[in-house]
């Protein structure tokens, strides 16, 4: 059964795409740590990322990497942290978190955000990639 990412990325349910190339989507978290909370997600799907060939893992990181540094213009914070778990969805993805505190680095607060607010920031982070 797909994962909702390979929906977003088969176009079969909406997302705030950011970043998109033949390998790889970005897209904002709908339940965000904070502000520009990205994930950045390989389109083959594989459950775990040491599971990845390692060309696909270096190759996730570079694109990671390449939307981070447009984030980080977009977005006001101190760094953009990284994590990867897994946990949720069975599909491997790179959360980058714009970071101000250790709080928002620990998936217990949400930051709400309307609609209107995703697309804008998605167009932005776009902008500056």
């Amino acid at each position: 059964m797909a994962s909702i990412f390979t929906k977003i990325i088969n176009r079969e349910i909406p997302g705030y795409i950011v970043a998109e190339d033949e390998k790889h989507i970005a897209i904002l978290d709908i339940n965000p740590n904070a502000k520009g909370h990205t994930l950045c997600i390989p389109k083959k799907e594989v459950n775990k990322i040491f599971d990845l060939p390692e060309a696909d893992y270096m190759a996730l990181m570079a694109f990671s990497r390449k939307v981070a540094k447009a984030l980080e213009q977009v977005v006001e914070c101190k760094r953009i942290g990284v994590s990867v778990i897994g946990l949720e969805v069975p599909h491997v993805h790179v959360h980058l978190i714009p970071l101000t505190s250790m709080e928002d680095a620990r998936f217990i607060s949400k930051t709400k955000m309307e609609a209107e607010a995703f697309k804008a920031l998605a167009e932005k982070i776009q902008a500056a990639l």
